[in-house]
């Protein structure tokens, strides 16, 4: 079921957006070398129940945690792990979602830790351009084809990166996942059309290698790249709005003023 929202919810949503950027606006500080995943998790989740916010990934499907870590060739769903020591040159992805007496929202962002390197400086800023040649794609009219259409022809076609298949975006808002499913491939001009107050996730996964995905880790969870290259993402939740899209999980306003 697609629901599309009013005024009163899409201030609601941008509320909860607010506690989840703040989140990962003070990860920036946190994500050094010598940390565990779990100091990740932890600061999130004190971070989001300090101000008001439910952590709901908690017992979806019997997942455990406020957030998922995945970290270099892991492209999402990783556990926070105790043991797991960031070091420098790791590529670290947190991604979680947030209700604030029940609107929701939903980010992923990703971080280099300590030392960067090229390989790793590239790939964080074609994902990240990615994003944001989705959302540009969000229009009232267009269609959900022509925002993976415009990832894919990015990120594959002038990148030579993979672009991930098996995990899209989604419809949000009153529940975590629901329609439309909006992959970032496809065909321009195909799919559902999009309409003023649908609000969905754009999350571009892209791997240095190919796009192909496997989930053998024994928690049932962890998704990595099938070749084992570096994969990255980035994600925002937007409302589709007679002004263009709208970012409701901003954490830069000057970089984002065209969309808030």
């Amino acid at each position: 079921m697609i629901t599309l929202k009013s005024e009163r919810e899409i201030e609601e949503m941008r509320a909860s957006g607010a506690i989840i950027a703040g989140m990962h606006k003070g990860l920036r500080d946190i994500i050094k070398p010598g940390i565990s995943s779990w100091e990740i998790e932890t600061f999130s989740r004190k971070y989001i129940e300090s101000h008001g916010g439910i952590a709901e990934q908690i017992g979806f499907e019997g997942y455990k945690y406020a957030t998922c870590v995945s970290i270099n060739d892991e492209i999402c769903h990783a556990f926070p792990r105790k043991g797991l020591i960031l070091k420098d040159n790791d590529l670290v992805k947190v991604d979680t979602v947030v209700s604030l007496h029940g609107a929701m929202s939903d980010s992923c962002w990703s971080y280099v830790v300590g030392e960067s390197t090229p390989e790793i400086d590239k790939l964080m800023a074609v994902t990240h351009k990615a994003l944001y040649l989705g959302i540009d794609q969000a229009v009232i009219g267009n269609r959900i084809g022509d925002i993976g259409n415009a990832i894919q022809t990015y990120t594959e076609d002038q990148m030579g990166y993979g672009d991930v298949r098996e995990f899209v975006g989604h419809g949000i808002g009153p529940t975590m996942h629901e329609s439309p499913s909006v992959p970032h491939y496809g065909q321009a001009g195909k799919g559902l059309r999009l309409k003023e107050g649908m609000t969905i996730t754009i999350e571009p996964m892209i791997n240095v290698g190919g796009w192909e995905s496997e989930s053998d880790d024994p928690n049932g969870w962890t998704a990595r790249t099938a070749d084992g290259s570096l994969s990255c993402q980035y994600e925002h939740v937007i409302v589709i709005t007679k002004d263009g899209p709208k970012i409701l999980t901003s954490q830069d306003p000057e970089f984002d003023a065209k969309y808030l």
